[in-house]
């Protein structure tokens, strides 16, 4: 039997840093197929899942979301390392891959569930949500005012398996990017 002293001053440390170096973000723009397949492509994205969050039902459904009646938008969470890819890199790419401006709509899908949200996990994110959401609606590109919610990430609740790598399983791809 081996006896490990100390073994806590060792690992506390790695184990902060590593949060450090491997943060979550959690994005909704529409349908979450087409938001997971472009934020994959981007390097330092380590992990994506789709799901829901943002609603007061626990563990909704697919078809329960599509009804409105949760509260839930379609969201990607994203595993990302800080060393690849900053999470600035990460609000560029989601500014670009939807209307910031249509509020409950994306495309042809329509529903609360496909609001447009950044759903902040640190201080420090949501300071940098907000200040790109600033420069965003200051920058001239739309004509509308961006209405892009910017809320505390709450339980996410992983979509059904066939929800993810939707559009990479079926050959499918996203209409936007």
């Amino acid at each position: 039997m081996l006896i490990f002293i100390g073994t806590n001053k060792i690992l506390g440390p790695i184990l902060k840093l590593m949060d450090q170096l491997i943060q979550k973000a959690s994005f909704a723009g529409g349908c979450f197929w087409g938001v997971q397949q472009l934020f994959d492509k981007m390097p330092g994205v380590m992990l994506s899942r789709v799901g829901y969050m943002g609603g007061h039902k626990d563990n909704p459904t697919y078809e329960e979301v599509c009804s409105g009646n949760t509260g839930h938008a379609e969201t990607l969470e994203i595993t990302y390392d800080t060393n690849q890819i900053s999470y600035g890199d990460l609000l560029d790419r989601f500014w670009t891959i939807h209307d910031p401006t249509t509020k409950d709509r994306q495309g042809p899908d329509a529903g609360s569930q496909y609001r447009s949200v950044i759903f902040y996990y640190t201080p420090e994110q949501k300071l940098e949500a907000e200040k790109s959401k600033t420069n965003l609606g200051n920058s001239g590109k739309f004509s509308n005012p961006v209405v892009t919610e910017i809320v505390s990430a709450s339980t996410f609740w992983p979509a059904e398996d066939y929800h993810q790598k939707y559009n990479e399983k079926n050959g499918l791809t996203c209409h936007i990017g």
